[in-house]
C-alpha cells in the first residue's frame, strides 16, 4: 500500500467509524433540508466543510501544541445541535433558502470539528514530516470522498423517505433533527468543560 493509498483512507475512515460519528450527524444536519435535485449546494456545503477542518489540520501541523479535547468535543456537539436547531426551526423554508448562512457555518464548522482531530492528525504526520503536505493532500481527499458519501446517503434517504414512503418532507426534517439535536445534547452534557 503506498502512502497515499493509507492517508486516503484514514481521511476516509476519519468520517466512516464510530469515530467519526460527530462528522456523521453533522453532514446528516447539513444536507437533510435538501432535495436530490439541490446535490451542488450539498456538495458546496460539504467540500467548504473539508476546507475548514483541513485548515485546522495544517494549524495543528504546524502551529498549534496541544489542545484540551474536552471544550472541543463540547463545541464540537453544539455545532451539531445548532444544525439540527436551524432545520427545526424552520422545517422546509430554512437553510436550504439561505445558502450563504449555511455555507458561512458549514466553513467555520469545520474549523472547529478539524480541532478535535488536530492532535491525532499531528501523530500521523509526525512519522512523515518530510511530506506533511501529501500526507495532509491524501487525507484530505479521503476526509472528502467519506463526507460525499455520507450526504449522498442522506439525499438518498430523504428521496426514498418522501417519494417511495410518501412521508411529508417536512415531517422527516423534523423527526431526524429533532432526534439528531437529542443525541447532540446528550454529548453537550456529557463534554461539558466548566
Amino acid at each position: 500500500m503506498t502512502d497515499f493509498q493509507l492517508y486516503f483512507l484514514s481521511g476516509l475512515w476519519h468520517v466512516i467509524s464510530l469515530d467519526g460519528l460527530d462528522h456523521i450527524l453533522f453532514l446528516a444536519m447539513l444536507a437533510l433540508p435538501y432535495t436530490f435535485k439541490e446535490w451542488r449546494q450539498v456538495l458546496l456545503l460539504a467540500t467548504l466543510f473539508t476546507i475548514g477542518h483541513t485548515m485546522t489540520l495544517v494549524l495543528a501541523v504546524y502551529v498549534f501544541g496541544h489542545i484540551n479535547s474536552e471544550p472541543v468535543e463540547f463545541f464540537i456537539s453544539l455545532t451539531i445541535f445548532i444544525t439540527a436547531l436551524l432545520n427545526i426551526a424552520k422545517p422546509g423554508k430554512g437553510p436550504a433558502n439561505n445558502i450563504n448562512f449555511i455555507a458561512v457555518l458549514a466553513l467555520l464548522f469545520g474549523i472547529v470539528h478539524g480541532l478535535g482531530f488536530g492532535k491525532d492528525f499531528r501523530m500521523l504526520v509526525a512519522g512523515n514530516t518530510g511530506n506533511s503536505f501529501s500526507t495532509l493532500a491524501a487525507f484530505t481527499l479521503g476526509l472528502e470522498a467519506a463526507q460525499l458519501i455520507v450526504v449522498l446517503c442522506v439525499l438518498l434517504s430523504g428521496l426514498i423517505v418522501t417519494n417511495v414512503l410518501k412521508v411529508n418532507r417536512r415531517d422527516w426534517l423534523l423527526v431526524v433533527s429533532s432526534f439528531v439535536a437529542g443525541i447532540s445534547v446528550t454529548h453537550i452534557i456529557r463534554h461539558r468543560f466548566w
